[in-house]
């Protein structure tokens, strides 16, 4: 750690105009460090969710500056964000966004047609311990699995940095801890920059850092100096 992955500089987020403009993010400022597990953290409607869509290039700030790796891609123009969500970004979403009519082996190997160079699907889905369930479709998977099958797609793209939105909120609780367990170690095992958005206040004892928005304003940042292993948090 030690080199800056992400920052948001003074970040404003509105839709609307007029009197019916709703402030979704309002002057928001933060750094994230390469390697680093980070929770964002906060009720329905605090603006996590539009934070991490601008984070991951699916929507642009009205005000201020989102610089990734150095680059500043509030100022990208669509072609540029489609590259930069291609080749630098991970996305794990809450409800797997799989494919129903293709195989887990076919879901993850569908990055090599966005992405030059894109990792080995079945390595990947050996790393997510489901080398035995590619050649099954997600209708014959658990929403574990198929969580674990889109962490996989995720991971094939070899990204800098992994996005998750609420990726454990449709899970049971033993699933959903094999599922955080799993992020942790690509953050701490294998460097990766790992950003969850979450309600779960739980899920902030692994992290390093803890953004805690409120009515899209940033109520504090903390740093874990000491992160808990996920096992070790009483659920």
């Amino acid at each position: 750690m030690g080199q800056t992955a992400v920052e948001f500089k003074d970040v404003v987020k509105t839709y609307g105009k007029g009197d019916g403009m709703q402030v979704a993010v309002d002057h928001v400022s933060f750094t994230i460090e390469q390697g680093e597990f980070v929770v964002i953290l906060g009720r329905s409607g605090a603006g996590k969710s539009t934070v991490l869509n601008m984070l991951g290039g699916m929507d642009k700030p009205t005000q201020g500056k989102v610089i990734v790796e150095g680059q500043e891609i509030s100022g990208f123009s669509d072609k540029q964000l489609s590259s930069y969500r291609a080749d630098t970004i991970g996305f794990i979403f809450q409800f797997y966004n799989l494919i129903a009519g293709l195989t887990a082996y076919e879901n993850v190997a569908l990055v090599k047609d966005i992405k030059k160079g894109a990792l080995d699907p079945g390595e990947m889905l050996d790393k997510v311990g489901l080398s035995d369930q590619k050649n099954k479709f997600p209708s014959q998977m658990s929403g574990g699995q198929q969580q674990r099958i889109s962490i996989a797609r995720a991971l094939a793209k070899n990204p800098k940095i992994i996005l998750g939105d609420e990726p454990t909120g449709a899970l049971d609780s033993e699933t959903g801890l094999i599922v955080l367990e799993m992020l942790q170690k690509l953050s701490v095992q294998d460097g990766h920059t790992v950003i969850l958005v979450t309600h779960n206040a739980d899920i902030a004892k692994c992290a390093n850092r803890v953004i805690h928005m409120r009515n899209g304003k940033i109520k504090s940042i903390k740093t874990n100096e000491s992160p808990m292993s996920v096992r070790d948090i009483e659920w």
